[in-house]
């Protein structure tokens, strides 16, 4: 069975064929799908799809850093809190939640805020996160070192950092989250998973974004994430078994699944 650790699935994009996409994850031996939250407009959807596919499919809460707005942080951050309190048996983890200095630079110190909250959050509920960290690898690991007490556990999703950011990962005990880009064509990732163990790695979609090459021209979904487990086999000179073996250990251990 392999585990897509982070997809989007209750997406407007798959509104049109959702169970259909379901099917064909299932076909290709996608046996889990995790899905991470972003905020309060898309908790509704959210639900509805792990409800209508419940056997498949488990939710994270969290705020993502491009929806933290001063003007609605705080009745955001609210509902995270009230899930964690009330319903914290429903979540696998806390996400994705981290820093975006990709679209706005402006937002970082309430980006850092929200982060930071919900990191002692998750240690508080003893939940691991799932961190975005568009560029902002440094301004991500700078709190995460503040914060982890030896408790923190989790995964730097769509990771694409460099040799001094998975020094810095590892040394704070999280796991690596690969997806499509390990496939595209001067990434560099295919030099750094050189340096990562697969019992380091999950692996992931964040579809419907970042389809693997040879779909990368269409909507990602998970029936793909055998395109990824394939690309990291060639580079690791394992078998693809391998890889889905270890990285579903991976995925077990770090959301207690």
């Amino acid at each position: 069975m392999i585990i897509d650790t982070h997809t989007h699935l209750y997406a407007p994009e798959f509104d049109a064929d959702r169970s259909d996409m379901v099917a064909r994850a299932r076909h290709a031996g996608v046996g889990l799908m995790l899905l991470p939250a972003i905020d309060s407009g898309s908790f509704k959807a959210m639900w509805d799809t792990v409800n209508q596919f419940s056997e498949v499919m488990k939710p994270m809460i969290g705020l993502h850093p491009c929806s933290v707005k001063a003007e609605t942080l705080s009745s955001e951050l609210l509902l995270v809190e009230d899930e964690l309190q009330n319903n914290r048996e429903q979540y696998v983890a806390i996400g994705e939640i981290g820093i975006d200095l990709y679209w706005d630079k402006t937002t970082l110190p309430l980006q850092t805020e929200a982060f930071r909250q919900q990191l002692q959050w998750a240690k508080a509920h003893n939940l691991p996160v799932a961190i975005h960290s568009r560029n902002s690898f440094d301004e991500v690991l700078n709190v995460l070192q503040e914060e982890q007490d030896g408790s923190l556990k989790g995964v730097l999703h769509c990771f694409t950092g460099g040799k001094r950011h998975v020094n810095r990962a590892r040394d704070l005990g999280f796991y690596f989250g690969i997806g499509g880009v390990v496939t595209y064509q001067g990434s560099g990732l295919d030099h750094v998973l050189k340096r990562i163990g697969l019992n380091e790695i999950v692996l992931e979609t964040d579809a419907p974004y970042l389809a693997p090459i040879p779909v990368k021209d269409q909507r990602n979904e998970p029936a793909f994430l055998p395109y990824i487990a394939q690309e990291i086999a060639l580079i690791k000179d394992v078998s693809v078994e391998e890889v889905v073996s270890q990285t579903t250990q991976n995925a077990h251990k770090l959301f207690k699944l």
